[in-house]
Protein backbone atom coordinates (compact mmCIF):
# COMPACT_ATOMS: atom_id res chain seq x y z
CA UNK A 1 0.00 0.00 0.00
CA UNK A 2 3.10 2.06 0.76
CA UNK A 3 4.56 2.05 -2.73
CA UNK A 4 1.04 2.12 -4.29
CA UNK A 5 0.84 6.14 -2.60
CA UNK A 6 4.16 6.62 -3.47
CA UNK A 7 3.47 6.01 -7.16
CA UNK A 8 0.06 7.78 -7.01
CA UNK A 9 1.57 10.85 -5.62
CA UNK A 10 4.23 10.77 -8.33
CA UNK A 11 1.69 10.37 -10.76
CA UNK A 12 -0.16 13.93 -9.41
CA UNK A 13 2.96 15.69 -9.36
CA UNK A 14 3.69 15.23 -13.15
CA UNK A 15 -0.02 16.07 -13.75
CA UNK A 16 0.30 19.02 -12.31
CA UNK A 17 3.98 20.41 -13.66
CA UNK A 18 3.93 18.98 -16.84
CA UNK A 19 1.00 20.18 -18.93
CA UNK A 20 0.00 21.06 -22.29
CA UNK A 21 -0.20 19.05 -25.64
CA UNK A 22 -3.67 19.17 -26.97
CA UNK A 23 -5.22 15.90 -28.42
CA UNK A 24 -4.91 14.61 -31.54
CA UNK A 25 -8.84 15.61 -32.51
CA UNK A 26 -8.53 18.97 -31.07
CA UNK A 27 -5.41 20.09 -33.44
CA UNK A 28 -7.15 19.09 -36.55
CA UNK A 29 -8.56 22.66 -35.77
CA UNK A 30 -5.61 24.07 -36.99
CA UNK A 31 -5.87 24.41 -40.46
CA UNK A 32 -9.18 24.38 -40.66
CA UNK A 33 -11.56 26.65 -38.52
CA UNK A 34 -8.45 28.09 -36.79
CA UNK A 35 -5.18 29.14 -38.74
CA UNK A 36 -2.42 26.47 -37.92
CA UNK A 37 -1.12 29.00 -35.51
CA UNK A 38 -4.37 29.02 -33.36
CA UNK A 39 -6.44 32.85 -34.53
CA UNK A 40 -9.90 32.34 -35.92
CA UNK A 41 -10.35 32.23 -39.39
CA UNK A 42 -13.63 33.97 -39.23
CA UNK A 43 -14.67 37.22 -39.14
CA UNK A 44 -16.39 38.79 -36.10
CA UNK A 45 -19.95 39.41 -36.27
CA UNK A 46 -20.44 42.77 -37.73
CA UNK A 47 -17.50 42.47 -40.37
CA UNK A 48 -14.93 45.27 -38.43
CA UNK A 49 -12.35 42.60 -38.01
CA UNK A 50 -11.81 40.63 -41.58
CA UNK A 51 -11.80 36.87 -41.98
CA UNK A 52 -7.93 35.76 -42.33
CA UNK A 53 -7.81 34.96 -46.03
CA UNK A 54 -3.41 34.45 -45.96
CA UNK A 55 -2.49 37.66 -44.86
CA UNK A 56 -0.21 40.22 -47.13
CA UNK A 57 1.50 38.41 -49.73
CA UNK A 58 1.98 41.34 -52.20
CA UNK A 59 4.27 44.56 -52.18
CA UNK A 60 3.01 48.24 -52.39
CA UNK A 61 4.28 50.38 -54.92
CA UNK A 62 8.04 52.09 -54.40
CA UNK A 63 9.43 48.84 -51.67
CA UNK A 64 12.92 48.19 -53.11
CA UNK A 65 14.05 44.89 -52.21
CA UNK A 66 17.19 45.47 -49.86
CA UNK A 67 16.65 48.95 -48.83
CA UNK A 68 15.20 47.77 -45.41
CA UNK A 69 12.56 50.23 -46.05
CA UNK A 70 8.69 49.50 -46.26
CA UNK A 71 6.51 51.60 -47.77
CA UNK A 72 3.22 51.87 -45.84
CA UNK A 73 0.58 49.23 -48.17
CA UNK A 74 -2.61 51.38 -46.34
CA UNK A 75 -0.72 54.66 -46.97
CA UNK A 76 -4.34 55.89 -48.75
CA UNK A 77 -6.53 55.09 -45.99
CA UNK A 78 -8.25 57.61 -43.77
CA UNK A 79 -9.19 57.12 -40.28
CA UNK A 80 -12.80 55.96 -39.53
CA UNK A 81 -12.80 57.43 -35.90
CA UNK A 82 -10.68 59.62 -33.59
CA UNK A 83 -11.28 58.26 -30.37
CA UNK A 84 -10.99 61.41 -27.42
CA UNK A 85 -11.88 61.46 -24.23
CA UNK A 86 -15.08 63.08 -24.71
CA UNK A 87 -16.44 59.61 -26.68
CA UNK A 88 -14.02 57.35 -25.79
CA UNK A 89 -17.17 55.94 -22.85
CA UNK A 90 -18.59 54.40 -26.55
CA UNK A 91 -15.50 51.92 -27.10
CA UNK A 92 -14.57 51.31 -23.29
CA UNK A 93 -15.15 47.72 -23.02
CA UNK A 94 -12.37 47.62 -26.79
CA UNK A 95 -9.94 50.14 -24.90
CA UNK A 96 -6.91 48.96 -22.63
CA UNK A 97 -6.82 50.17 -19.44
CA UNK A 98 -3.73 52.63 -20.40
CA UNK A 99 -5.31 53.67 -23.18
CA UNK A 100 -8.45 54.85 -21.13
CA UNK A 101 -5.59 56.44 -18.74
CA UNK A 102 -4.03 58.30 -21.21
CA UNK A 103 -6.91 59.86 -22.55
CA UNK A 104 -8.27 60.99 -19.25
CA UNK A 105 -4.91 62.89 -18.22
CA UNK A 106 -4.00 64.54 -21.64
CA UNK A 107 -6.85 66.61 -23.29
CA UNK A 108 -4.05 66.62 -26.68
CA UNK A 109 -4.36 62.69 -26.69
CA UNK A 110 -6.55 60.77 -29.39
CA UNK A 111 -6.70 57.20 -30.85
CA UNK A 112 -7.53 57.28 -34.86
CA UNK A 113 -8.83 54.17 -35.79
CA UNK A 114 -8.25 52.61 -38.89
CA UNK A 115 -10.10 49.44 -41.34
CA UNK A 116 -8.57 46.35 -39.86
CA UNK A 117 -6.04 44.06 -42.09
CA UNK A 118 -4.85 40.94 -41.63
CA UNK A 119 -1.93 41.32 -42.83
CA UNK A 120 0.64 38.49 -40.76
CA UNK A 121 1.31 35.37 -42.93
CA UNK A 122 4.27 32.92 -41.78
CA UNK A 123 6.39 30.65 -43.47
CA UNK A 124 5.14 27.53 -44.65
CA UNK A 125 8.16 25.21 -42.09
CA UNK A 126 7.13 27.30 -38.75
CA UNK A 127 3.50 26.29 -39.30
CA UNK A 128 4.09 22.72 -39.96
CA UNK A 129 6.65 22.68 -36.95
CA UNK A 130 3.95 24.34 -34.82
CA UNK A 131 1.26 21.91 -36.10
CA UNK A 132 3.87 19.24 -34.47
CA UNK A 133 4.22 21.35 -31.67
CA UNK A 134 0.53 21.08 -30.99
CA UNK A 135 0.51 17.81 -29.78
CA UNK A 136 3.99 17.49 -28.22
CA UNK A 137 5.06 20.64 -26.13
CA UNK A 138 4.36 20.94 -22.43
CA UNK A 139 5.41 23.00 -19.78
CA UNK A 140 6.83 21.79 -16.47
CA UNK A 141 7.90 23.45 -13.13
CA UNK A 142 4.14 25.15 -12.82
CA UNK A 143 4.60 26.73 -15.89
CA UNK A 144 8.14 27.95 -15.99
CA UNK A 145 9.87 25.36 -18.49
CA UNK A 146 9.27 24.56 -21.99
CA UNK A 147 9.15 21.27 -23.46
CA UNK A 148 9.19 19.18 -26.44
CA UNK A 149 8.91 22.12 -28.72
CA UNK A 150 11.04 24.05 -31.35
CA UNK A 151 10.80 26.22 -34.67
CA UNK A 152 7.36 27.38 -34.22
CA UNK A 153 4.65 28.39 -31.47
CA UNK A 154 4.48 26.15 -29.01
CA UNK A 155 0.86 26.29 -28.09
CA UNK A 156 -1.15 27.34 -30.73
CA UNK A 157 -4.26 26.25 -29.08
CA UNK A 158 -3.90 27.34 -24.93
CA UNK A 159 -5.23 26.61 -22.22
CA UNK A 160 -3.85 28.81 -19.39
CA UNK A 161 -1.63 32.18 -19.39
CA UNK A 162 1.93 30.44 -18.92
CA UNK A 163 1.34 28.42 -22.61
CA UNK A 164 0.06 32.02 -23.75
CA UNK A 165 2.91 34.08 -23.05
CA UNK A 166 5.19 31.07 -23.86
CA UNK A 167 3.45 31.69 -27.51
CA UNK A 168 4.48 35.40 -27.17
CA UNK A 169 8.44 35.02 -26.27
CA UNK A 170 9.12 32.81 -29.25
CA UNK A 171 6.55 34.49 -31.81
CA UNK A 172 8.14 34.09 -35.06
CA UNK A 173 10.39 37.76 -35.90
CA UNK A 174 12.28 36.13 -38.65
CA UNK A 175 15.57 33.84 -38.15
CA UNK A 176 18.15 37.02 -38.17
CA UNK A 177 18.10 40.72 -38.81
CA UNK A 178 19.57 43.98 -37.97
CA UNK A 179 18.61 47.34 -37.72
CA UNK A 180 18.89 50.75 -37.16
CA UNK A 181 17.53 52.35 -33.64
CA UNK A 182 16.71 55.41 -31.81
CA UNK A 183 15.70 55.53 -28.13
CA UNK A 184 14.51 58.67 -26.91
CA UNK A 185 13.13 59.25 -23.08
CA UNK A 186 10.15 62.55 -22.62
CA UNK A 187 10.49 63.46 -19.06
CA UNK A 188 7.39 64.77 -17.06
CA UNK A 189 8.41 68.52 -18.35
CA UNK A 190 8.40 67.84 -22.24
CA UNK A 191 12.19 67.88 -22.52
CA UNK A 192 13.52 65.62 -25.37
CA UNK A 193 16.52 63.39 -24.55
CA UNK A 194 18.09 61.23 -26.88
CA UNK A 195 18.67 58.03 -25.24
CA UNK A 196 20.98 56.08 -27.81
CA UNK A 197 21.46 55.40 -31.61
CA UNK A 198 22.47 52.22 -31.75
CA UNK A 199 23.04 49.23 -34.81
CA UNK A 200 21.20 46.04 -33.12
CA UNK A 201 21.51 42.42 -34.46
CA UNK A 202 19.52 39.70 -33.52
CA UNK A 203 19.52 35.76 -34.38
CA UNK A 204 16.78 33.79 -33.30
CA UNK A 205 18.27 29.79 -32.74
CA UNK A 206 14.73 28.32 -31.60
CA UNK A 207 13.42 29.53 -35.12
CA UNK A 208 16.16 28.56 -37.55
CA UNK A 209 14.58 26.27 -40.43
CA UNK A 210 17.45 24.34 -40.42
CA UNK A 211 18.64 23.14 -36.90
CA UNK A 212 16.46 25.35 -34.52
CA UNK A 213 17.60 24.58 -30.88
CA UNK A 214 16.04 23.56 -27.72
CA UNK A 215 18.03 25.44 -25.49
CA UNK A 216 18.79 29.19 -27.30
CA UNK A 217 15.95 31.29 -27.67
CA UNK A 218 17.73 34.04 -29.16
CA UNK A 219 20.65 36.20 -29.13
CA UNK A 220 20.99 40.05 -29.71
CA UNK A 221 24.09 42.43 -29.87
CA UNK A 222 23.62 46.27 -29.65
CA UNK A 223 26.66 48.53 -30.73
CA UNK A 224 26.05 51.95 -29.71
CA UNK A 225 26.88 54.89 -31.42
CA UNK A 226 25.50 58.11 -30.24
CA UNK A 227 25.25 59.80 -28.18
CA UNK A 228 29.24 60.47 -28.27
CA UNK A 229 29.82 60.03 -24.41
CA UNK A 230 28.70 55.98 -25.62
CA UNK A 231 30.51 55.63 -28.55
CA UNK A 232 31.94 52.68 -29.64
CA UNK A 233 30.17 50.50 -26.30
CA UNK A 234 28.72 47.19 -27.06
CA UNK A 235 26.46 44.84 -25.58
CA UNK A 236 25.45 40.83 -26.12
CA UNK A 237 22.66 39.34 -24.62
CA UNK A 238 21.90 35.55 -24.87
CA UNK A 239 18.49 34.15 -23.67
CA UNK A 240 17.95 30.25 -23.24
CA UNK A 241 14.98 29.18 -24.01
CA UNK A 242 14.28 28.09 -20.46
CA UNK A 243 15.44 30.99 -18.18
CA UNK A 244 15.02 29.25 -15.02
CA UNK A 245 17.67 26.18 -15.85
CA UNK A 246 20.18 28.52 -17.69
CA UNK A 247 20.48 32.37 -16.47
CA UNK A 248 20.69 35.12 -18.86
CA UNK A 249 24.41 35.97 -20.00
CA UNK A 250 24.86 39.40 -21.04
CA UNK A 251 28.29 40.66 -21.76
CA UNK A 252 29.13 44.34 -21.97
CA UNK A 253 32.34 46.07 -23.53
CA UNK A 254 32.95 49.60 -22.12
CA UNK A 255 35.49 51.87 -24.77
CA UNK A 256 36.78 53.85 -21.94
CA UNK A 257 37.95 50.51 -19.81
CA UNK A 258 38.49 48.45 -22.81
CA UNK A 259 37.17 45.53 -21.38
CA UNK A 260 34.83 43.38 -21.69
CA UNK A 261 32.48 42.51 -18.60
CA UNK A 262 30.13 39.35 -17.59
CA UNK A 263 27.27 41.34 -15.99
CA UNK A 264 24.87 39.15 -13.51
CA UNK A 265 21.43 39.14 -12.85
CA UNK A 266 19.90 41.62 -15.92
CA UNK A 267 16.32 40.96 -15.73
CA UNK A 268 13.46 41.03 -13.84
CA UNK A 269 12.56 44.44 -12.33
CA UNK A 270 16.15 46.02 -12.47
CA UNK A 271 15.84 49.09 -14.27
CA UNK A 272 16.84 49.48 -17.34
CA UNK A 273 19.13 52.41 -18.21
CA UNK A 274 17.80 52.94 -22.21
CA UNK A 275 14.63 54.57 -20.58
CA UNK A 276 16.62 55.96 -17.59
CA UNK A 277 14.69 53.56 -15.35
CA UNK A 278 10.90 54.24 -16.35
CA UNK A 279 10.80 50.50 -17.28
CA UNK A 280 11.94 47.36 -16.36
CA UNK A 281 14.35 44.84 -18.06
CA UNK A 282 11.46 42.62 -18.33
CA UNK A 283 9.52 45.25 -19.70
CA UNK A 284 11.78 44.86 -23.35
CA UNK A 285 9.20 44.01 -25.77
CA UNK A 286 6.36 44.57 -23.72
CA UNK A 287 7.57 41.09 -21.53
CA UNK A 288 10.59 39.04 -21.97
CA UNK A 289 12.88 36.82 -19.33
CA UNK A 290 11.87 34.16 -17.24
CA UNK A 291 7.31 34.05 -16.07
CA UNK A 292 8.91 32.69 -12.34
CA UNK A 293 7.53 35.64 -9.59
CA UNK A 294 4.55 35.98 -11.55
CA UNK A 295 0.90 33.61 -11.90
CA UNK A 296 -0.25 33.73 -15.32
CA UNK A 297 -3.63 33.88 -15.71
CA UNK A 298 -5.70 33.67 -19.10
CA UNK A 299 -8.67 35.49 -19.38
CA UNK A 300 -9.84 34.57 -22.54
CA UNK A 301 -10.05 36.42 -26.00
CA UNK A 302 -11.43 39.95 -26.68
CA UNK A 303 -12.54 42.44 -29.54
CA UNK A 304 -9.57 45.16 -28.59
CA UNK A 305 -7.85 48.33 -30.11
CA UNK A 306 -4.28 48.30 -30.09
CA UNK A 307 -1.61 49.30 -32.08
CA UNK A 308 -1.29 47.43 -35.78
CA UNK A 309 0.46 47.97 -39.65
CA UNK A 310 2.33 50.79 -38.45
CA UNK A 311 4.39 51.17 -41.64
CA UNK A 312 4.22 55.11 -40.95
CA UNK A 313 5.27 55.50 -37.46
CA UNK A 314 7.92 52.44 -37.80
CA UNK A 315 9.74 54.07 -41.15
CA UNK A 316 8.61 57.37 -42.09
CA UNK A 317 8.51 59.17 -39.02
CA UNK A 318 11.68 60.50 -37.28
CA UNK A 319 11.62 60.22 -33.47
CA UNK A 320 11.70 63.67 -33.08
CA UNK A 321 8.19 64.26 -35.06
CA UNK A 322 6.47 61.59 -33.10
CA UNK A 323 7.64 62.75 -29.79
CA UNK A 324 5.31 65.47 -28.66
CA UNK A 325 5.58 66.81 -24.84
CA UNK A 326 3.58 64.90 -23.21
CA UNK A 327 2.78 61.66 -25.64
CA UNK A 328 3.58 59.91 -29.29
CA UNK A 329 2.26 62.37 -32.02
CA UNK A 330 -1.66 60.56 -32.84
CA UNK A 331 -1.06 62.36 -36.48
CA UNK A 332 1.43 58.86 -36.89
CA UNK A 333 -0.12 56.61 -35.15
CA UNK A 334 -2.40 53.86 -36.74
CA UNK A 335 -5.00 52.03 -34.04
CA UNK A 336 -7.09 48.82 -35.30
CA UNK A 337 -9.86 46.71 -34.18
CA UNK A 338 -8.02 42.78 -33.48
CA UNK A 339 -8.60 40.00 -31.25
CA UNK A 340 -5.87 39.68 -28.39
CA UNK A 341 -5.48 37.18 -25.52
CA UNK A 342 -5.67 38.59 -22.77
CA UNK A 343 -3.40 37.31 -19.66
CA UNK A 344 -3.27 38.32 -16.34
CA UNK A 345 -0.03 38.46 -14.65
CA UNK A 346 -0.24 38.22 -10.09
CA UNK A 347 2.68 38.98 -8.19
CA UNK A 348 3.19 35.72 -6.52
CA UNK A 349 3.61 35.56 -2.74
CA UNK A 350 7.07 36.29 -1.33
CA UNK A 351 8.05 36.98 -4.89
CA UNK A 352 9.82 40.81 -5.41
CA UNK A 353 8.99 43.22 -8.38
CA UNK A 354 8.18 46.69 -8.61
CA UNK A 355 4.60 45.56 -10.15
CA UNK A 356 1.65 43.78 -8.43
CA UNK A 357 -0.10 43.01 -11.12
CA UNK A 358 0.39 43.49 -15.31
CA UNK A 359 -1.96 42.60 -17.84
CA UNK A 360 -0.87 41.61 -21.22
CA UNK A 361 -3.03 41.76 -24.84
CA UNK A 362 -1.52 39.28 -27.33
CA UNK A 363 -2.22 39.60 -30.88
CA UNK A 364 -3.91 36.31 -32.28
CA UNK A 365 -2.31 36.20 -36.05
CA UNK A 366 1.21 36.59 -34.48
CA UNK A 367 1.01 36.11 -30.57
CA UNK A 368 3.17 39.44 -30.29
CA UNK A 369 2.73 41.01 -27.45
CA UNK A 370 0.92 44.39 -28.38
CA UNK A 371 0.02 46.12 -25.13
CA UNK A 372 0.58 46.29 -21.66
CA UNK A 373 -1.13 47.61 -18.03
CA UNK A 374 1.44 47.33 -15.06
CA UNK A 375 0.41 48.32 -11.26
CA UNK A 376 1.91 49.14 -8.48
CA UNK A 377 1.85 47.21 -5.59
CA UNK A 378 -0.86 49.15 -4.20
CA UNK A 379 -3.17 48.56 -7.12
CA UNK A 380 -2.92 51.26 -8.88
CA UNK A 381 -2.14 51.77 -12.90
CA UNK A 382 1.44 52.84 -12.89
CA UNK A 383 3.18 52.23 -16.39
CA UNK A 384 1.65 51.00 -20.00
CA UNK A 385 2.96 49.96 -23.06
CA UNK A 386 2.14 49.78 -26.87
CA UNK A 387 4.51 48.26 -29.50
CA UNK A 388 4.79 49.99 -33.10
CA UNK A 389 4.16 46.63 -34.91
CA UNK A 390 4.36 45.55 -38.75
CA UNK A 391 4.32 43.15 -40.83
CA UNK A 392 7.74 42.90 -43.05
CA UNK A 393 6.07 41.47 -46.41
CA UNK A 394 9.29 40.82 -47.93
CA UNK A 395 10.44 38.74 -45.16
CA UNK A 396 7.12 36.80 -43.59
CA UNK A 397 8.28 38.17 -40.09
CA UNK A 398 6.08 40.30 -37.60
CA UNK A 399 8.52 43.32 -35.92
CA UNK A 400 7.36 44.52 -32.55
CA UNK A 401 11.12 45.17 -31.27
CA UNK A 402 10.52 49.20 -31.28
CA UNK A 403 7.76 50.34 -28.69
CA UNK A 404 6.42 53.51 -26.69
CA UNK A 405 6.14 53.20 -22.28
CA UNK A 406 3.95 55.81 -20.67
CA UNK A 407 4.66 56.38 -16.87
CA UNK A 408 0.98 57.39 -15.73
CA UNK A 409 1.97 58.53 -12.22
CA UNK A 410 5.45 60.99 -12.73
CA UNK A 411 4.08 61.59 -16.16
CA UNK A 412 7.18 61.53 -18.97
CA UNK A 413 7.93 58.81 -21.57
CA UNK A 414 10.44 56.86 -24.09
CA UNK A 415 10.09 55.45 -27.25
CA UNK A 416 12.10 52.78 -27.86
CA UNK A 417 13.78 51.44 -30.72
CA UNK A 418 12.26 53.86 -33.21
CA UNK A 419 12.62 53.18 -36.76
CA UNK A 420 12.37 56.35 -38.05
CA UNK A 421 15.04 57.42 -40.38
CA UNK A 422 16.62 53.77 -40.63
CA UNK A 423 16.20 50.42 -41.42
CA UNK A 424 15.35 47.34 -40.93
CA UNK A 425 17.15 44.22 -43.25
CA UNK A 426 16.58 40.44 -42.58
CA UNK A 427 20.16 38.49 -42.70
CA UNK A 428 21.83 34.62 -42.63
CA UNK A 429 22.41 34.37 -38.89
CA UNK A 430 25.89 35.16 -37.75
CA UNK A 431 28.89 32.96 -37.28
CA UNK A 432 28.75 31.61 -33.37
CA UNK A 433 32.47 33.77 -33.58
CA UNK A 434 30.49 36.65 -34.01
CA UNK A 435 29.21 36.56 -30.43
CA UNK A 436 32.09 35.76 -28.36
CA UNK A 437 33.20 38.16 -25.82
CA UNK A 438 36.79 38.41 -27.71
CA UNK A 439 34.48 39.54 -31.32
CA UNK A 440 32.78 42.30 -28.88
CA UNK A 441 36.26 43.47 -27.84
CA UNK A 442 36.99 43.92 -31.30
CA UNK A 443 34.36 45.44 -32.84
CA UNK A 444 34.57 48.26 -29.84
CA UNK A 445 36.21 51.35 -31.74
CA UNK A 446 35.28 54.72 -31.53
Amino acid sequence: MRKVLIIVVLLLTYAGSALGAVSAEEAKKLGTTLTEIGAEKSGNADGSIPPYTGGLTSFPAGFKQGSGVRPDPFADEKPLHSITAGNMGAYGDKLTEGSKALLAKYPTYRMDLYRSHRTVAYPRYLLDNTLKNAVTAVTADGGNVLRNATGGIPFPIPKNGYEAIWNHLTNYRGEAYTYLATSMNIDASGRKILSSQSEVFFDWPYSFRQNPSLEILMKKAIYTKTPPRYNGGAVVVIDAVNPTEKARIVYQYIPGQRRVRLLADVGFDLPDSATSGSTTYDDVQIFNGSMERFDFKLLGKKEMIVPYNDYRLLYQTSPDEMALQKHLNPEYLRWELHRVWVVEATLKPGMRHIYGKRTFYLDEDSWAALASDRYDLRGQIFRTSFAIMAYSYDSQAVFPDSYCNYDLIAGGYSIINSLGGGWLRYTPPRSEKEWSPDALAGSGVR
